[in-house]
């Protein structure tokens, strides 16, 4: 696509272009654009055109006789006045003098098929005009960090290093919490169900990716246990269960996580007898979830009484 004031081109590259590969083709066509050559036109026979070394771009069909513009001196010898570096065959309108462009600047650069990039680029005023809303979104940022322009990469690098480390104190203060290591804070009650121990705590803003290493310690203190933990972030529910070794010939976190999830609507879930981890998009329900489990550890237990119960009976 070419228009008066920008252009759309692909080409056959295997990756994406780097943006110093980027600025090597803007710095070099706004080079040719500067020494503002003559472009001139002739019509010629395709193939003399083709032999001549025109380029025939963009798979167009063309008639035996075509418009051949020749635009810029030779790089290799910009003064000299010979040769010509672009030879094109095209049927559009064109400007008279490269300096007539004014400006040339790629504005994206990116994937549309598989082996296939895409060059986007403005010209001329419309050039100037996006040069200029960068600037003064620059100066907005700027004005708003209480910086000089110049200073403003360094500031937002600086800003969020400052995000990081506070999302990481805020992580640690939940956990802490969570963990009822803060001051006059309980820890979560440990809770009997059948003979099985059992911790189940629902968290506000816990990021689901800390659950694991919660988990974890919890089944540290429980020694043998159950743990069920379940972070609600803006109403979506992330579910984990925990089971220690000495339970797994009876319980499965994966059973047991499975029935958490279906109650905040989610779907199967998935790890390993003794970790499993699942989720839903109904974070409201999270209380009816942890009660889901809680009768799945019943349920389980009940049936493994039962079993060796009749074991016993059979051996007698």
């Amino acid at each position: 696509m070419v228009r008066a004031d920008r252009l759309r081109f692909d080409f056959a590259h295997p990756k994406p272009v780097s943006a110093k590969e980027l600025a090597a083709v803007e710095a070099e066509v706004n080079a040719v654009i500067r020494r503002n050559s003559d472009v001139s036109t002739r019509l010629m026979a395709y193939e003399a055109a083709v032999e001549a070394g025109a380029m025939a771009l963009f798979g167009e069909k063309y008639s035996d006789e075509v418009r051949v513009l020749s635009m810029g001196a030779d790089q290799s010898s910009p003064d000299s006045g010979s040769g010509a570096y672009s030879v094109e065959l095209c049927g559009g309108t064109h400007v008279n003098r490269l300096g007539d462009i004014g400006l040339f600047k790629i504005i994206s650069e990116g994937a549309v098929a598989s082996g296939v990039r895409r060059i986007e680029a403005l010209v001329g005023e419309a050039a100037r005009l996006y040069l200029l809303d960068e600037e003064n979104y620059l100066k907005l940022a700027a004005n708003s960090l209480k910086v000089t322009p110049a200073e403003v990469p360094e500031r937002v690098l600086m800003l969020a290093d400052q995000v990081k480390k506070l999302e990481r104190d805020l992580a640690q203060a939940r956990k802490a919490l969570a963990m009822g290591g803060a001051s006059g804070a309980k820890g979560p009650e440990i809770e009997t169900l059948g003979a099985v121990q059992f911790i189940g705590q629902v968290l506000q803003g816990i990021n689901p990716r800390d659950l694991r290493g919660l988990a974890d310690d919890h089944k540290k203190k429980l020694g043998s246990g159950v743990v069920a933990l379940i972070a609600v972030n803006e109403d979506k529910a992330a579910v984990l269960v925990g089971v220690t070794d000495d339970l797994m010939d009876r319980l499965s976190a994966v059973d047991l996580v499975r029935a958490g999830a279906m109650a905040v609507g989610g779907k199967g879930g998935g790890g390993r007898p003794d970790m499993a981890q699942a989720g839903g998009p109904d974070g409201g329900k999270a209380d009816q979830a942890m009660t889901a489990i809680r009768q799945a550890i019943l349920d389980a237990s009940s049936v493994h009484g039962e079993l060796e119960s009749l074991s016993g009976g059979t051996h007698a």
